[in-house]
């Protein structure tokens, strides 16, 4: 007998429903919302904010900042509130002496420091209670907190480590010397291969982002390419003039003939005057037909072709697309990479934070960097700074119009851009201008408005006026977010005239690719069959589960076990150590980041808990059991019990740490999470 579902409930098998009453519902719009300095939205989606011009008290104000206004993140320090100054804690002299407000006693920091984490081997992972079996400690003579059992992951690969003393596996790099005290030690360097193999890319030193923020770093293409526009603005602003001027006086002669119609019979010759006038009057409109295009050459270079067919593309993600999650997802199978949203006017700041979206890690094998913003001045000197610091490490610049939050939209960037093409002209062709042989792609939605699609007129110009590399269009519009599934008809019809674009005027195909729902590989193949697009580019299906890579390459549903589940997110911990750091900052960053994570991980529904294939991302579970506790315990979306995940492999979380997930359902570590 099958049993009637409503629609949007998961066919679960029923030996495994603890109750009929579905989960509660997660709003995607509010996951990708804006909360401080990195969760802006990327594609992002939610932190919908009043309009300026809303009649609402200021309470009602608040109360519709969205969902994740105001998240806070406490940064938790060691040491018992002994501050270790950081060239100390690297084995270093400090140069400040006296001065210096960090203290310089090792004795004291390691007498008070939390104690070494002793992070699992795979092979102590099991589904069953208590999940990670507990490795036996050896702790240090001198001091309790240091354990010979540690094991430091960037020492291994490096020769060294970077936090020194701070490290939360000190253990792993210190050794007793002849005068009986602790001291660091450095082991052989593996072979430079392998250190490159392992060391982060694209890091940007203290004295560019100071001569940024100062405005002192040297830009002249942006420079030679905004002047260029300027002149172009004014001569176009003085013919405008022109034009208008002329007809008035077109409009003037015109009237004055009439004149001399209504009292005599042979109408005069027309005037030399007004002849001038109606020839500049056809000069006008040809102006009004140049408007969307500035009258600027892109520098004769041959730009690096991107051969994407077939590939797989990781969306670029704020706040949870970060590098441990790419290098993730890259060893289970995505093949190109992006880094987080990251906004122009805060590059050209010398944000400290923004400059980090660019890292790298090596097994990225095609990564780009995506650019907001909302004015050529920004976007074309931010893309010039990103190539000379990056450009040799970087295989594409990405430029987001397809943002659809307020906190973007209004400023014009994101989405807006949709409808502002010969701003967005001026933008693209700027930044090819001035990345040199690095190409510019471009991601964008179907439209800005429900029932009132644009992206079809935006296709024949991209190729051959803008120039991009690539094409990416989500499904959907600005206006729709997620209430509704993605458009693929509509993709096809884009595809199609792009196709016919380059066709028609001899360019080398681009490719495109679609995005937008797809959650298995035959969705992946059906949507790419409907489309004929490229490829897809996948976001929520590969933060719900990141194995979707691997599902593609291999064609198949993967019944990933809940031990292999858990393996991932070891790897995911240990990325993010060698990432963030392994001191105590670095861990509970890596421990916040890791909860973001399992606040999307949490909604997948195992294979073998369906009735029916393939699951759906819009389908949501009732309440239901694993066929392990570990697979319960996966599928919780409390946030105690993804804290408590987090402490099998990064130790106790501290008393004072706080976390939020973007959706809001619950917290960890305040008022609201501790009933």
């Amino acid at each position: 007998m099958t049993r009637t579902l409503q629609p949007g409930v998961a066919p679960i098998k029923a030996e495994y429903i603890i109750s009929a009453e579905p989960k509660e519902f997660v709003d995607d719009d509010a996951a990708e919302g804006a909360t401080g300095t990195h969760e802006r939205g990327g594609d992002g989606d939610g932190d919908e904010r009043p309009s300026k011009r809303a009649k609402t008290n200021r309470q009602d104000r608040k109360k519709n900042r969205g969902a994740n206004k105001g998240r806070r993140f406490t940064k938790s320090t060691d040491g018992g509130g002994v501050q270790l100054c950081f060239k100390v804690a690297n084995g270093g002299a400090c140069d400040r002496g006296d001065s210096c407000k960090f203290s310089h006693d090792i004795p004291a920091y390691l007498a008070s420091k939390d104690p070494d984490i002793l992070f699992p081997f795979p092979d102590a992972l099991t589904a069953e209670p208590p999940f990670v079996r507990p490795r036996e400690r050896s702790p240090n003579a001198l001091y309790e907190s240091v354990d010979a059992s540690a094991v430091c992951s960037g020492f291994l690969a490096t020769g060294e480590c970077k936090q020194g003393w701070k490290c939360r596996f000190l253990g792993a790099h210190v050794r007793t010397g002849e005068d009986g005290t602790l001291e660091l030690v450095k082991s052989d360097p593996p072979g430079e291969k392998d250190k490159d193999a392992e060391e982060e890319r694209n890091f940007v030193g203290f004295p560019v982002l100071k001569a940024l923020h100062g405005r002192k770093y040297p830009l002249p293409l942006a420079t030679a390419y905004l002047k260029s526009l300027e002149e172009k603005d004014k001569a176009d602003a003085a013919a405008a003039r022109a034009a208008k001027a002329a007809a008035a006086a077109s409009s003037e002669a015109a009237a004055a003939q009439q004149d001399v119609e209504a009292t005599t019979a042979d109408p005069p010759a027309v005037p030399e005057a007004a002849a001038a006038v109606k020839e500049e009057d056809t000069t006008m409109v040809d102006v009004d037909a140049q408007k969307d295009t500035p009258d600027v050459p892109m520098r004769p270079q041959e730009k690096r072709r991107l051969n994407w067919t077939g590939k797989t593309y990781l969306a670029p993600l704020t706040t949870v697309g970060n590098l441990p999650f790419r290098r993730l997802c890259v060893s289970l199978g995505a093949d190109i990479t992006c880094g987080e949203m990251g906004l122009a006017t805060s590059f050209l700041q010398g944000s400290r934070e923004e400059w980090s979206l660019v890292r790298r890690h090596p097994s990225e094998r095609t990564f780009g960097v995506q650019l907001c913003g909302n004015k050529p001045t920004s976007l074309v000197t931010a893309a010039e700074a990103i190539a000379r610091e990056c450009g040799p490490n970087i295989d594409f610049v990405d430029v987001n119009c397809g943002c659809p939050i307020d906190l973007v939209f209004q400023t014009g960037a994101g989405s807006a851009l949709l409808d502002a093409p010969s701003k967005l002209s001026k933008i693209v062709i700027g930044m090819s201008n001035v990345l040199g042989e690095i190409p510019v792609t471009i991601k964008l939605r179907t439209g800005v408005k429900d029932g009132k699609n644009t992206a079809h007129k935006l296709m024949p110009r991209l190729p051959r006026e803008f120039g991009v590399g690539a094409v990416t269009i989500h499904g959907r519009t600005r206006q729709q977010r997620y209430t509704k599934l993605a458009d693929w008809d509509y993709i096809k019809q884009c595809v199609e005239t792009l196709r016919q674009a380059t066709d028609d005027e001899n360019l080398p195909t681009i490719p495109i690719f679609g995005g937008g729902d797809c959650y298995s590989y035959e969705g992946y193949k059906t949507s790419m069959e409907q489309s004929g697009v490229d490829g897809i580019m996948i976001g929520r299906g590969a933060l719900i589960k990141p194995w979707l890579f691997t599902e593609i390459k291999e064609q198949r549903s993967w019944d990933i076990s809940s031990r292999e589940r858990l393996e991932l997110i070891r790897q995911y911990c240990e990325f993010g150590l060698n990432h963030f750091g392994s001191d105590t900052t670095g861990v509970n960053s890596t421990r916040r980041f890791l909860c973001e994570a399992l606040s999307f991980q949490y909604r997948y529904i195992p294979v073998g808990l369906l009735e029916r294939l393939p699951a759906q991302l819009n389908e949501r579970p009732p309440a239901y059991r694993g066929r392990d506790e570990l697979e319960t315990m996966l599928a919780s979306g409390n946030v105690k019990t993804w804290v408590e995940i987090s402490e099998m492999f990064l130790g106790k979380a501290p008393e004072e740490w706080v976390f939020t997930p973007k959706h809001k359902s619950n917290a960890y570590g305040s008022e609201e999470g501790q009933g």
